[in-house]
């Protein structure tokens, strides 16, 4: 604006006309974005069908869950930078194509290796549509419409987690489990049909073809693979075995190598000093966090209930949609209140909700109303987690430099989907008990009573890392 002899050269962007079929786009790229977010609940309600009918163990199991969340989470940043590169829109369809087909192999599936082996493949899927779909959103609206379409697009999040437990279990009680990943199939192909007409391509595609991550991308994988096979291997051959300690001692090396990788590559994956800054590394605790407790909840939830208390998927679904909401609920409400009394508050909040949650449910009987039993809790901690990914999301990009927001978001979202992976991981071999051979009521609450004692000593750290004052941002307020 002080350099009116540069005006010539600067409008492209400003002065660019509106492309006219960016609501469209958006709704498209919106029921894309829902279809991933959907396939992490989704699964959980079918997750004791699916085991049924395949004869699946705990690890097997807890690994259907896992390794979704694990290659998303993992393949994220480099799905990021593909985009970069060759395009958003490219790598929209490319990732689309990729989990669509994949979701019509899990879901016909027969046994172990191919279900799990089609989650993976879902997985990587969702890494290279979801960051290439933010990207196309925050490039194709401008000014205040951005902030609009941001906020659809956070909204999806605690939209497509309420349908997930709902759809779940309507799909499981009816057709079957399988249409749990068959459903993906149709809406995937009718997404990519209309997209390339609707969404509009890069404007100046990169040219930049510098050599692609790579071995970050399979190193920080591989880190997260062997500490989630560490993690599950503890529930069979205890926490102190050389079959738990060896794959957590070879995680934290390769934790370590991903770090050196990503200091010496031309272009990293991340930027890893951007966790030695304070705001940033509270909002990475605060999403593994909360995404571990929110989904390690509804594991257990779910098998307690169908497991061991023999309800059926869709009355499950129907329980866990109050909760489903709550989070919803929670989220909204910390957006509105983290400006006015800040970030610290707001998280230590939350999370002495989950432990107040699932202290409730560490009381929990094999025999007694689950309405009174499993509901009160489940709800109080779910609404809980939605505070803490607001004050995760906030910290992170309230005090970034302008430009960085992309990383600074690539990062906050691979440590949601890690979480998760790490959370189910955790939860089931603290359950074990309960989810082995005959259940017994003392796994659920022993793991339980473990989510309780973790949660309320994250509200403690939250006082201490979370940053204090209140931020200033506008945009986006949650994770997805």
């Amino acid at each position: 604006m002080s350099h009116p002899s540069h005006a010539p050269h600067s409008p492209p962007k400003p002065q660019a006309p509106p492309h006219p079929r960016r609501w469209a786009a958006l709704a498209l790229i919106g029921v894309a974005q829902f279809m991933l977010i959907l396939d992490v609940t989704v699964v959980n309600v079918a997750l004791p069908e699916i085991g049924v009918d395949l004869r699946l163990d705990r690890t097997a199991l807890t690994w259907v869950i896992t390794a979704y969340t694990l290659f998303f989470g993992g393949s994220m940043l480099l799905g990021g930078r593909l985009a970069d590169l060759f395009g958003a829109r490219r790598m929209m369809l490319i990732g689309l194509t990729v989990f669509t087909l994949a979701s019509l192999g899990t879901g016909l599936a027969q046994n172990e290796v191919l279900l799990i082996g089609g989650r993976i493949a879902q997985g990587i899927g969702a890494a290279l549509l979801s960051p290439a779909a933010l990207s196309t959103v925050t490039t194709t609206f401008h000014g205040a419409e951005r902030n609009k379409a941001l906020g659809v697009w956070a909204g999806l999040g605690g939209i497509g987690f309420a349908a997930g437990v709902l759809l779940g279990g309507i799909l499981t009680a009816g057709p079957g489990w399988r249409w749990a990943f068959f459903v993906n199939v149709p809406v995937g192909t009718a997404v990519l049909a209309t997209l390339p007409a609707t969404v509009p391509a890069a404007l100046r595609p990169h040219r930049d073809r510098r050599r692609v991550d790579l071995l970050g991308a399979l190193a920080v994988t591989a880190a997260t693979g062997s500490l989630i096979y560490g993690l599950v291997t503890a529930g069979d051959d205890g926490w102190g075995s050389a079959a738990t300690l060896v794959p957590l001692a070879a995680a934290a090396l390769l934790y370590a190598v991903f770090a050196g990788i990503e200091r010496t590559v031309r272009s990293p994956l991340m930027h890893v000093g951007m966790l030695v800054r304070r705001p940033v590394a509270a909002g990475a605790f605060l999403m593994l966090t909360g995404s571990g407790l929110l989904i390690s909840l509804f594991f257990l939830g779910s098998l307690y209930l169908q497991h061991l208390r023999h309800l059926g998927a869709l009355e499950t679904g129907l329980l866990f949609l109050p909760a489903a909401l709550a989070t919803g609920a929670g989220a909204h409400l910390a957006g509105r209140l983290v400006g006015g009394v800040g970030i610290r508050p707001v998280a230590a909040t939350g999370l002495a909700l989950v432990a107040a949650g699932t202290g409730l449910l560490a009381r929990l009987s094999a025999d007694g109303s689950v309405y009174t039993g499993l509901l009160p809790g489940i709800v109080i901690a779910a609404a809980g987690v939605g505070p803490v990914f607001v004050a995760a999301t906030t910290s992170a990009l309230a005090h970034v430099d302008h430009g960085e927001e992309g990383l600074a978001s690539g990062v906050i979202n691979t440590f949601h989907e890690l979480g998760g992976a790490i959370g189910v991981a955790t939860a089931s071999s603290l359950a074990a008990a309960g989810l082995t051979g005959l259940p017994s009521i003392g796994g659920f609450t022993g793991a339980y009573t473990a989510t309780a004692v973790a949660a309320a000593a994250a509200a403690v750290l939250a006082l201490a890392l979370v940053p204090p004052g209140k931020p200033e941002i506008s945009g986006l307020h949650h994770a997805h």
